[in-house]
């Protein structure tokens, strides 16, 4: 099981002096020392006018990152690819593909906030619809030895190439998924599958119910699973006082940072995206001493390696995307916090 550097780069917080600027530097220095010290990946988020995140262009941060490392994968945490064409979409990662040697990990996924779609004008009721037309799109740009004509419900082409082509023959794409519709996608499209383990516990009951679902559908179509990934909330505490911190550095980053991203009422909220209604009501109401750790890594380094080892290697899963810096952790501590994961951590999985 291999180890990466995931972020969403949330910044919207009350009385916060952190500037989204300063916080997107924080990021491109965090994940090149991911790279130096020896992580699998780097995920950056795409989220834009600050609703959640402050990375509205994480091809470009990762470009960053990928001029000054080796060896490091390269995903968007994710690309959400209903507010682009996907003609350009295509173009960019294609892009960014042949700069780093071919390290692109393509993440995808349909978002969730309805503020991001209306200034870009995209459609955000049909946007289920327009991620698997699109998705398609870009697959077949990528793997298409001829030029590529559509005639699909939301776009229409005749006879396009891109360039440059990409290096890797295909880029691996993976489809980030809350819903079950999205994870059948997945299998159905022969892809790997992202999920958030907060996610997967709130939606399905958790880690092990996606990975047997991913498995039964692509088993259903005759098809070997693709990856299976998962993102995690990452705090090191050794004593009772650093974890209560993380916990409430933990609830604060739920109640100010994503609660207002969601589509939390249940009046607005289309039918595909219902259950977050429920996440966002039991979010709010929530104390520190009620988290769980079936979405957070709270504890010392053996308390996380035992949580790892039963939460999600037992369940099949190849990756785990790490979140060290949510809630205004400090820079600095952050990472620390990465270094040490590889120290005393990361070691047991190989």
């Amino acid at each position: 099981m291999r180890f990466g550097y995931f972020t969403l780069s949330d910044n919207h917080y009350e009385n916060n002096t952190r500037s989204p600027n300063e916080c997107i530097t924080n990021i491109v220095a965090e994940a090149i020392h991911a790279d130096a010290i020896g992580m699998h990946s780097a995920w950056i988020g795409e989220h834009h006018f600050s609703t959640l995140g402050v990375t509205s262009c994480p091809d470009l941060l990762l470009g960053q990152v990928a001029a000054k490392t080796t060896k490091i994968r390269l995903a968007p945490a994710v690309n959400v690819l209903p507010l682009h064409h996907p003609i350009r979409v295509a173009e960019q990662w294609a892009t960014l593909d042949l700069l780093s040697g071919g390290r692109v990990d393509f993440a995808t996924g349909r978002g969730y906030d309805r503020n991001e779609y209306g200034p870009l004008e995209a459609n955000f009721e049909e946007n289920a619809e327009i991620f698997a037309e699109s998705l398609e799109i870009v697959h077949r740009l990528w793997t298409s030895g001829e030029p590529v004509s559509h005639r699909g419900k939301y776009y229409s082409f005749d006879n396009v190439s891109i360039t440059p082509h990409p290096v890797q023959q295909p880029i691996p794409i993976h489809i980030a998924s809350f819903s079950k519709p999205s994870i059948d996608l997945a299998a159905k499209m022969n892809m790997g599958l992202v999920v958030s383990a907060a996610a997967a516990t709130a939606v399905h009951g958790g880690l092990a119910s996606v990975s047997s679902m991913y498995r039964e559908g692509c088993e259903a179509q005759g098809r070997k699973p693709g990856k299976l990934i998962t993102s995690y909330f990452m705090h090191f505490a050794d004593n009772p006082e650093q974890d209560l911190a993380a916990r409430r550095r933990q609830l604060r980053y739920h109640q100010e940072c994503t609660n207002p991203a969601l589509p939390g009422d249940p009046k607005t909220a289309p039918a595909n995206y219902q259950y977050f209604v429920d996440i966002v009501a039991r979010r709010k109401a929530m104390k520190p001493e009620d988290l769980t750790t079936d979405a957070i890594l709270i504890g010392n380094s053996a308390k996380i390696v035992d949580l790892l080892k039963e939460k999600v290697e037992k369940h099949g899963y190849d990756e785990v995307i790490l979140y060290f810096n949510l809630g205004l952790k400090p820079h600095s501590q952050v990472k620390d916090e990465m270094s040490r994961f590889m120290e005393e951590v990361a070691p047991a999985f190989r």
